[in-house]
Formats: C-alpha cells, sequence, structure tokens
C-alpha cells in the first residue's frame, strides 16, 4: 500500500477515534466551557487583538514582543488546557494565533518583508517536557508555521535555542516566581546551537528570526533567549533584530495610549506601548490569521 493510501486510512482512523471521542466526551470550549468547538467563536475573537508585551518591571534586553492576546480571562484556561491538561487539539486555534502575532511584530521590525521568517521556540525544561509528555512551544511554533505558509509569509521552525545541562544550566519552573526569581532562575541558563547543527539547515543568511513562546509574564524568558540568539557569531539571522511573538501576554494594570508602529519601527531591544490594530505589511494572509 502507497505513502498516499496509507495517509488516507490514517486520517479516516483519526477522524474515526474524534467522532467516538465526541460521542463519550463531548468536547467543550476550553476557554468557557461551552459545548461544541475546541475554542468557540468568542474565544477565538479573543485571540485576534494583537498588542504590544509590556511586562510590569521592563527588564534591560526585553525584545520587541507582541501577543495575539491578553492572558486573561477565558483566554488563561485555553492556554493551560493545552499546556498542562493535555488537550493537544488546541494547538491549531492556539497557533493560528501565535501566526497573527508573528506577522503583526514583523510588520514593525526592520528587514525586508520578503525575507524567510524562522521561528525560534523557547525550549522548556527537561523536567517540564518529561511531566507533561511533549514539547508544547514546539508544537504551537509548527501550527503557526502552516499558519504563515498559507498566508503567503515564507517561514519554518528552527529549534536552535537550548538550555543549559548540568548542575549550573538547572532551572526551576517559572510558574509562582516573581519577576525577580524569574529573572535569577533563567540568567545564562539559554546556549544557542552553532550554526553548522543540523538545527539550523534550511536557514539562509538574512532570515528574521522570531522567538516564540506560549505565554509571556515577566518577560524574563524572553530577554535570556534573545540575549543568546545575539550573542552568538557566524549563526543566520545573526545581523536582523530579534523580535518575539506569544499567544497571550499578561495585560498591565493601567493601558497606555498606542500609536501603531510605521514598518521598520522595531530596532532596539527595547519595547513600549499598549494594543496594536492587526493591520500588518508582512505576508498577504493577515486579515485570514486575524478572523479567527
Amino acid at each position: 500500500m502507497g505513502r498516499d493510501a496509507d495517509g488516507g486510512v490514517a486520517e479516516v482512523l483519526r477522524a474515526g477515534s474524534r467522532v467516538l471521542a465526541d460521542l463519550v466526551l463531548p468536547r467543550s470550549c476550553a476557554g468557557c466551557a461551552r459545548p461544541g468547538d475546541v475554542l468557540c467563536p468568542a474565544c477565538r475573537r479573543r485571540l485576534t487583538r494583537p498588542r504590544l508585551a509590556e511586562p510590569r518591571r521592563h527588564p534591560p534586553g526585553f525584545p520587541p514582543t507582541v501577543a495575539a492576546g491578553a492572558y486573561a480571562g477565558p483566554v488563561r484556561p485555553a492556554v493551560l488546557a493545552f499546556k498542562e491538561h493535555g488537550r493537544a487539539e488546541l494547538a491549531g486555534p492556539l497557533g493560528t494565533a501565535l501566526a497573527l502575532a508573528v506577522v503583526v511584530v514583523l510588520a514593525g521590525a526592520a528587514g525586508p518583508a520578503s525575507a524567510p521568517v524562522v521561528l525560534v521556540p523557547v525550549p522548556s525544561s527537561a523536567a517540564a517536557v518529561r511531566q507533561r509528555g511533549r514539547d508544547h512551544v514546539r508544537e504551537l511554533a509548527d501550527r503557526a508555521v502552516v499558519e504563515l505558509r498559507a498566508a503567503g509569509v515564507p517561514a519554518r521552525t528552527a529549534p536552535v535555542l537550548g538550555r543549559l545541562r548540568g548542575r549550573a544550566g538547572r532551572t526551576r519552573d517559572s510558574a509562582g516566581l516573581d519577576a525577580a526569581a524569574r529573572r535569577a532562575n533563567l540568567a545564562g541558563r539559554f546556549r544557542v546551537l552553532p550554526a553548522g547543527h543540523g538545527a539550523w539547515a534550511g536557514v539562509s543568511a538574512g532570515s528574521r528570526l522570531v522567538l516564540v513562546d506560549d505565554v509571556v509574564t515577566s518577560g524574563a524568558t524572553l530577554t535570556e533567549g534573545a540575549r543568546a540568539l545575539v550573542g552568538v557569531e557566524g549563526t543566520p539571522g545573526r545581523d536582523t533584530p530579534v523580535v518575539a511573538a506569544v499567544v497571550a501576554a499578561t495585560p498591565r494594570r493601567v493601558q497606555r495610549p498606542f500609536t501603531p508602529p510605521p514598518p521598520g519601527a522595531f530596532t532596539v531591544r527595547g519595547g513600549a506601548g499598549g494594543e496594536l490594530c492587526p493591520a500588518s505589511t508582512v505576508g498577504t494572509g493577515t486579515r485570514r490569521l486575524a478572523s479567527g
């Protein structure tokens, strides 16, 4: 039996499994618990409101970061259901939200809009991967790449960021830590794989690197990831500013007025602002991504 036939049979089996699962355990929205979709239209719309992420204590070196929505209301349980409770089917809507955040942050970043886009997932700790049985950020990045390519953006995932091993590189899970503890926990903990490593395969010089994660809270993780990426000579994308995109960001208590930046505005690794409009000059499918 050929590959196409095998793939067809596998898809039929997967579809049958989903139908059976729905009969035994009817699906409900991970955000509001409404029966039906894994994420209902109303909750999906909450992830089509891109905004600049602004940690309350803005860490030095924090890269310009766009979130698809606020980490509040029904978005929070939806992200936690995907991350901690094994609802892998949420990779679809959450990955689409991440793709939208990537498109919007690149609209304000330096570099040609036609350059290849490389999503660099923030690596989870080995303990977290063992506990969850998967690398959830890599899943989100891969799904976002599918959406970006469908929107006309040349994108790929490159897991070129890793965590240092050994006693000096051990880190705790950041959940429950305050901003200062998060920074101390992650300081110097990331490493970038050398240019000749297979993880860089297919990544061309001049590519635009986008750090991706599920949620940004204190900004410590993205700051350390960006610091690692800009500190290695000879890697593709070395000369382009590092930006970041996440599914959701913890909202500030007070939102300041914000004017969307023109293309090329994100040329330094700082950031300020409030909510971004979903318009973008990158790719051709931004409206489709923003439609939920």
